[in-house]
């Protein structure tokens, strides 16, 4: 095998609120059978069945915690890919990370310190972060955040969203892991759920920005060509160490 071959990173994938594993289904298949080795982590302030409901329910440290013990069980460099508010978790973890080349936000929050995506928006924090956030009514999902997804396949992407936990978006980032570690932002253009105009404000911090003319989902509607520019971006990402 080339040495090229050998030394590309692992992608660790992370999604966003309401979300789960089920979403990057389609993209890790392309990802592999272009040669890429890939994980995914499951956020715990997405409250799947089965999983404890006493109060305090996760947030983003809790969910940082589990980002990091991913990044822990990965040899060798890692691109961490975040969709959404999976970017929080994942710029508060990749701080503590020492194998982390490159930190890609995908339509994703790239906060700062001491800030939280109710604040970014502008919304105020709740003085008692408790309970979840249920899932938006099918119409509304669909228009949110799978716009360009082929209709059945968004009817189905919607029966999948769980609740999400109300401190996953009232906790603050304490540390900002993209400060220290290259990043990638990629504005979906069509987007409804975070609208492209927000995530030019987020994109400003990154080193480098790509656009998809793709609404919120692009793994779902389209995984060849968001597999293809991850790829570009991961072959150009060099170990951290």
């Amino acid at each position: 095998m080339a040495t090229t071959e050998v030394s590309r990173p692992t992608l660790l994938l992370v999604h966003g609120a309401w979300h789960g594993l089920w979403c990057w289904e389609k993209l890790e298949l392309q990802l592999i059978a272009d040669g890429w080795a890939t994980r995914t982590v499951g956020l715990p302030s997405a409250a799947r069945s089965g999983l404890p409901t006493a109060e305090p329910l996760a947030g983003i440290h809790t969910d940082a915690q589990t980002v990091l013990k991913a990044l822990e069980d990965i040899k060798g460099p890692v691109v961490v890919v975040g969709h959404s508010y999976g970017g929080i978790p994942v710029t508060q973890a990749i701080a503590d990370a020492s194998n982390v080349c490159h930190v890609i936000y995908l339509a994703a929050y790239q906060l700062d310190v001491d800030e939280s995506l109710y604040g970014f928006h502008g919304a105020p924090e709740p003085e008692f972060a408790t309970g979840v956030i249920q899932p938006a009514e099918e119409s509304v999902a669909v228009a949110a955040f799978y716009a360009d997804v082929p209709e059945e396949e968004a009817a189905r992407a919607v029966q999948k969203l769980v609740p999400q936990s109300v401190r996953s978006f009232s906790e603050r980032v304490t540390q900002a892991g993209w400060r220290t570690i290259p990043s990638t932002y990629i504005i979906c253009e069509q987007d409804k759920a975070l609208p492209s105009q927000e995530q030019e404000k987020l994109a400003a911090r990154a080193n480098a920005v790509h656009r998809l003319q793709s609404s919120h989902s692009p793994f779902l509607s389209m995984p060849s060509k968001l597999a293809a520019l991850l790829a570009c971006i991961a072959h150009g990402s060099r170990p951290a160490y």
